[in-house]
């Protein structure tokens, strides 16, 4: 069975609907997560997905970030919340068990400014996240952690490593938080696949041209535990959602998977 998974940071779904339902029709994933939807779960334009073939769980937030898992099929599972008794509020967290597959959807925060108390909010985040993978999965499983990390882990996923060392997304602290949880079982696939690649997923806005002259940043990952590495076809980045008219500052990275072997 050639399963198909994909993530994609909208930067609001209202305003970018129509990119994602246009992605949904031409790439058919059978699972595709997006974060920052910016939206509360009765805003979301639910209609449009199931009309597309899709279910849609929604963990929404008002004006700000809000995670969403579509999937062609029922899931058997849902997880909305860390579960572990501090405040959990922010919308950034959601996971479905659906064809034998965990995914979890992630929206890390993007933390500002190092000298910013969101920076430490950041490391706070993935650390708890580690410890509720520690306490809910197992690394045999077959598991997929995705989203927009907000974090490049390496010299090659940035523009400029020389230039942005230190700053938020690619500074020493967080890239060693992020390898910190990966290291309870996780495996960059696009970087299994594609080594020696220097591909990006995300492009400033602020920046002028940045998707022109591909000063980019590789921020939004798919991360698997090893039965779903093992079962891995390929993980591409499509960019051609980002070069289309009022896109988001992010573009969708996919896997293919042969779930014959789960």
């Amino acid at each position: 069975m050639s399963w198909k998974f994909a993530t994609f940071n909208v930067n609001g779904i209202r305003a970018r609907l129509q990119i994602v339902l246009d992605w949904l029709k031409h790439q058919q994933p059978d699972v595709l997560c997006l974060q920052e939807i910016k939206c509360q779960d009765k805003d979301f334009p639910i209609n449009f997905f199931q009309e597309a073939g899709y279910i849609a769980t929604v963990r929404g937030q008002k004006a700000f970030n809000g995670v969403v898992i579509l999937s062609k099929r029922h899931p058997d599972q849902v997880l909305r919340e860390f579960g572990d008794g501090q405040p959990d509020e922010e919308a950034r967290l959601i996971a479905t068990m659906t064809d034998g597959v965990w995914v979890v959807n992630t929206y890390v925060p993007q933390g500002r400014d190092p000298d910013d108390p969101a920076f430490q909010y950041k490391l706070d985040f993935l650390a708890r996240l580690k410890r509720w993978f520690e306490s809910h999965f197992n690394p045999v499983q077959p598991l997929i952690w995705t989203g927009d990390m907000n974090v490049a882990p390496e010299e090659m996923d940035v523009f400029d490593p020389g230039r942005l060392d230190g700053e938020v997304g690619f500074h020493p602290v967080e890239r060693k938080a992020l390898a910190e949880v990966m290291a309870w079982g996780f495996i960059d696939l696009f970087r299994i696949h594609h080594p020696k690649q220097k591909q990006f997923t995300f492009w400033d806005y602020r920046l002028p041209k940045s998707f022109q002259r591909n000063l980019g940043w590789r921020l939004d990952h798919i991360m698997v535990t090893e039965p779903m590495a093992a079962m891995s076809i390929e993980c591409l980045v499509d960019v051609e959602p980002r070069g289309r008219l009022k896109p988001s500052d992010h573009t969708p990275i996919w896997a293919e998977f042969d779930l014959k072997k789960l």
